[in-house]
C-alpha cells in the first residue's frame, strides 16, 4: 500500500474520487462519501453503512440495490467524522428514517451515535447498528456488546439493505439487523501486518512462519500466536471455535463469508475454504450461498477470516435476496439512474456575519496558533502513530496530522 500513492493525508479522498468515477451507474460522490445513483422511492428506509477508509470493499463498494444507499468514509481507519455523518445520512434519506450500520470500534460508536442524535433533530429518525461479531475481541456471550465488527459487516448490511429493499419500515430493520448481528460471529488470522499509505513499515509485524490468531482489521491485538498450519488445520482452528457461539435452535443452516485481509491470493482461500466446507457439512450444517473473497480488508495485510451467520427463515430470504452493489452482486434487481439531487435534503452552510476589527485581531491570533499546532503536529506524527499502534490502528498521528492542516486551511 506504500507504493501507490501521492500526499498520504489525501490518499482515502483521492481512492473514493476514482472509486465513484468509475462506478457512476451505482453511486454518486458526495462530501464525506457516496451515495446511490439509482432510484429510490419515497418512504424507504435508507441504510447508510460506513467507517474508516482502507477496508475496500467496504464500505463504498456494498451502496447499491438492495444493500446500502450510501456509505461514509473516514481517513484511512479512521472514523468519520460527525458532520459527515449527518451530512451523507441526511442526502441518503427518502423520509422513512435511517438506519446507521457500522463496525464496533471507539471513534465509529461516538461519532455514528452522536450524527444520529443531531439527525434526530433535524426530524430524521435514526437508529444505529454496530456490528460486533468479532470473538476474539470479547469471548464469552456476557461481553458480546463489546466485540470488534470485521467481516461480519457484510451479511449484517446485506441482510438489513434487504429488509428495507422489501419495505419494512424503520423498526422491521432494526430489529432483522440486530437480529442478524446477535447470530453472526467471525474469527480470523493474520500472516503479515499492514501498511498505512506513506508510512516506512508496517503498523505491526508478525514473525516467519507464525501466524497472529483474532487480530482486529487495524493491527489491534490478537489472543493468541501460533506457527503456520496446513490449510486442513487452519480450517479447524477457525471453525470450532465459531460453532462454539452456535445459537441453541439454529436448525443447521448458515451464511458463511471466507474473507482475504488484502494480500492472500484467492487460490489459496480456495484451498482452505475447501477444508473448511467439508468441516462444516460434516458436523451437520447445511451451507446457504457461501461467499468466498475479499468483502473487508486491511490495506496490505496478509490474513483472512471466516463468518458463520446461523439463518432463520426470515435472515435466510434477506441474505439471498438480489443486490447489485460496485463490489457485490446477487441474482436480478432492477435499477434506474434517478436524478442527481432527486429528493435528497440540502445540506445546511452556515454564514456569519462582516467582523470587527477587534473579531479580526482575534482571528489572526487563532490562526498563528493552529499554524503552531499543525506544525507541531506534523513533526509528531511518526511517534503519535508509533503510539498509538499500540494499543490501537495507528491511524493518530495521521489523523491528528490531517486535522490539524484542516482546522489551520479554515482558519
Amino acid at each position: 500500500m506504500t507504493r501507490i500513492h501521492g500526499d498520504p493525508a489525501t490518499f482515502a479522498e483521492e481512492a473514493l474520487d476514482a472509486f465513484s468515477d468509475l462506478n457512476g451507474h451505482f453511486v454518486r460522490r458526495v462530501p464525506g462519501g457516496v451515495v446511490r445513483s439509482t432510484r429510490r422511492p419515497q418512504g424507504k428506509v435508507a441504510v447508510v453503512v460506513g467507517g474508516g477508509s482502507g477496508h475496500y470493499p467496504a464500505f463504498a463498494g456494498y451502496v447499491g440495490p438492495g444493500l446500502a444507499d450510501a456509505a461514509v468514509a473516514g481517513d484511512v481507519f479512521a472514523s468519520p467524522s460527525t458532520r459527515l455523518v449527518q451530512q451523507v445520512a441526511a442526502r441518503a434519506s427518502r423520509g422513512g428514517g435511517v438506519l446507521l450500520g457500522f463496525g464496533n470500534y471507539a471513534g465509529d460508536v461516538l461519532n455514528f451515535g452522536l450524527a444520529a442524535e443531531r439527525l434526530r433533530a433535524q426530524g430524521i429518525d435514526t437508529r444505529v447498528i454496530a456490528v460486533s461479531d468479532d470473538i476474539a475481541s470479547a469471548t464469552t456471550e456476557d461481553s458480546a456488546a463489546q466485540r470488534r465488527g470485521i467481516a461480519g459487516d457484510l451479511v449484517v448490511f446485506k441482510i438489513a439493505g434487504a429488509a428495507a429493499e422489501d419495505g419494512l419500515d424503520l423498526d422491521g430493520v432494526e430489529r432483522v439487523a440486530a437480529h442478524a448481528n446477535e447470530r453472526t460471529r467471525s474469527l480470523g488470522v493474520a500472516f503479515t501486518g499492514c501498511t498505512l499509505p506513506g508510512a516506512p513499515e508496517p503498523l505491526f509485524t508478525v514473525p516467519a512462519r507464525r501466524m497472529g490468531v483474532g487480530l482486529g482489521i487495524h493491527g489491534e491485538p490478537g489472543i493468541d500466536e501460533k506457527d503456520l498450519l496446513p490449510a486442513a488445520e487452519l480450517a479447524d482452528l477457525l471453525v470450532d471455535p465459531l460453532l462454539e457461539h452456535a445459537p441453541e435452535g439454529h436448525g443447521g443452516r448458515v451464511a458463511a463469508v471466507l474473507n482475504g485481509l488484502g494480500c492472500v491470493k484467492y487460490e489459496e482461500l480456495f484451498v482452505l475454504w475447501g477444508h473448511i466446507a467439508r468441516r462444516l457439512r460434516g458436523a451437520g450444517y447445511e451451507l446457504v450461498a457461501p461467499e468466498v473473497g475479499e468483502f473487508v480488508t486491511s490495506l496490505d495485510m496478509a490474513g483472512c477470516s471466516l463468518t458463520l451467520a446461523w439463518l432463520d427463515e426470515e435472515l435466510e430470504r434477506y441474505w439471498l435476496a438480489p443486490a447489485a452493489c460496485p463490489a457485490f452482486h446477487r441474482g436480478q434487481i432492477a435499477a434506474e439512474p434517478e436524478p442527481q439531487d432527486a429528493g435528497e435534503a440540502e445540506s445546511t452552510e452556515l454564514t456569519w456575519p462582516e467582523a470587527d476589527d477587534a473579531a479580526r485581531a482575534a482571528g489572526r491570533t487563532v490562526t498563528e496558533l493552529l499554524a503552531r499546532l499543525a506544525a507541531a503536529l506534523e513533526e509528531a506524527e511518526a511517534e503519535l502513530g508509533r503510539i498509538d499502534a499500540q494499543a490501537g490502528d495507528g491511524d493518530h498521528g495521521r489523523g491528528m496530522t490531517a486535522g490539524s492542516r484542516a482546522a489551520l486551511a479554515a482558519a
